[in-house]
């Protein structure tokens, strides 16, 4: 009789356990990133977000002004020259006092976000 409990006791952990790792890979999938390769390069894209907006925040100091993307590279004010990566390209927009910088994901891509930073700071996914 002993061992029969010693056996529930164990499936019903089990069965806890699975549940707990299909909730866990149910929800890292749900992010948008399901691989690790969309989850670096997402990565990737929220740092050349926050890199450009730097740049941005640099040359509005010192020329009072909003450059665009071309504009922040001939400068020199941004080390990175690429406008985008792996489906994604990058935008500057000047909005009331401050600037916006967008990464949009192409069309094509299913399930990806876009993002947007602005002097803020704050990368967030795009409306």
């Amino acid at each position: 009789m002993r061992s029969l409990g010693s056996i529930i006791s164990i499936l019903v952990v089990a069965v806890i356990g699975l549940l707990v790792y299909k909730f866990y890979f149910t929800q890292s999938s749900s992010t948008g990133a399901a691989t690790p390769a969309q989850t670096i390069n997402v990565v990737g894209v929220k740092n050349d977000l926050l890199s450009i907006a730097q740049a941005e925040r640099n040359y509005q100091a010192e020329h009072n002004s909003i450059a665009s993307l071309d504009e922040l590279v001939s400068s020199g004010e941004m080390s990175i020259k690429k406008t985008g990566r792996d489906g994604y390209t990058y935008d500057v927009e000047s909005s009331g006092d401050g600037f916006r910088v967008t990464g949009r994901c192409s069309a094509t891509a299913a399930g990806c976000t876009n993002y947007v930073v602005d002097q803020s700071m704050e990368v967030r996914a795009a409306p």
